[in-house]
């Protein structure tokens, strides 16, 4: 199985390079993208930038793991020259890895809220956010008053003894969350809260946040964590099982007037080797502007992250206004070391 694996990865590889290289013998206009966005209205963003600018993208998608560890097999022959990923945990990993070139927009800067990219220095930025989403508390309206279950830190309390469902503790959603939990409460207080999520748990973690939604509904779980889309997504299916589980849930906006809802983004940077910097560049303001903002909103229902931007997405509208947290999501990447110890320490699967 193994040697399999390596063998696709090699192949892949293979084929990036004479994509990259068949590109520059002809003198095409092209940009090489590496994403882990795998959604189908993404479609429509691209191929947008292609007529307005004239350069091809080659695109390889994959999820940020499999993508941050070819990158790492490519080394400085990589041929990527943007680099997108759908997790604050994960561009921080990236920006460590040293994978992103810093680069220096007025565009940019002005258009994306500092909280939501990385810090800059004297070369510049080397990530950026490009939409938002909020880790929402999703919980049954049979078993569970929204009053118990308003703050983060509610959940943790003995009222939810049993009633608790959550996905991996590893996994970079909730590493994120426990990152900003960090940046907001400090160390000591955020252990207690994974250690109180422990004890209420009432099944092990497993699943993706949709399973987390649709155990609330069944009665497995009385509460759970979700991002923000997912939910979104139910709200706006036609499916008759999803109109079900929507009837049975209801939903709440974590620590309002408390420190605000924790925000994640979906970002990403120039390749530190990208071959063609310039439409890198050019890419990433693309991403920033009005157009592609409202693709994010409408299409994937995340929020945009250029404040004048307005979206007609029904269940965003639904979903109604928020206080979200103003916590340095380049923070929250630094806090991830520290949150996967605490997760161990608690024993948080």
């Amino acid at each position: 199985m193994m040697r399999n694996k390596l063998i696709a990865l090699q192949l892949a590889l293979m084929l990036g390079f004479q994509v990259s290289a068949h590109a520059q013998s002809n003198n095409e206009k092209v940009l090489n993208l590496y994403s882990a966005r795998h959604y189908q209205t993404d479609e429509a963003l691209y191929a947008n930038f292609t007529k307005a600018t004239g350069i091809k993208i080659n695109r390889i998608e994959a999820d940020d793991n499999a993508l941050i560890e070819r990158l790492n097999s490519e080394g400085s022959k990589s041929p990527a020259d943007v680099i997108l990923l759908v997790d604050a945990a994960r561009l921080w990993r990236a920006q460590v890895n040293g994978f992103f070139k810093p680069i220096q927009s007025k565009y940019l800067n002005d258009r994306i809220p500092v909280n939501l990219r990385a810090k800059a220095d004297t070369d510049g930025t080397t990530w950026f956010g490009f939409s938002t989403r909020a880790r929402i508390v999703v919980y049954n309206k049979n078993t569970v008053k929204p009053g118990d279950v308003n703050t983060y830190e509610k959940l943790a309390e003995p009222m939810n003894k049993g009633k608790v469902c959550t996905r991996s503790g590893s996994h970079p959603y909730m590493l994120s969350l426990l990152g900003a939990l960090i940046e907001r409460n400090g160390e000591k207080a955020t252990e207690a809260w994974a250690a109180g999520m422990v004890a209420n748990m009432a099944r092990s973690p497993k699943g993706g946040d949709t399973d987390q939604i649709r155990a609330v509904a069944s009665g497995e779980c009385g509460v759970a964590l979700t991002n923000s889309y997912y939910l979104a997504r139910l709200m706006r299916s036609t499916k008759p099982e999803d109109i079900a589980v929507m009837s049975k849930i209801g939903f709440a906006w974590p620590n309002q007037g408390a420190g605000g809802v924790h925000i994640n983004i979906a970002g990403g940077g120039v390749a530190k080797n990208a071959p063609h910097p310039a439409a890198a560049v050019q890419f990433l303001e693309y991403l920033a502007s009005d157009s592609a903002q409202t693709y994010f909103a409408d299409g994937n229902n995340e929020w945009p992250v250029v404040a004048s931007v307005r979206a007609d997405n029904p269940a965003l509208k639904e979903l109604g206004p928020y206080q979200a947290e103003k916590v340095s999501v380049a923070s929250i990447g630094l806090n991830q070391i520290a949150a996967q110890k605490i997760l161990d320490r608690v024993g948080y699967k």
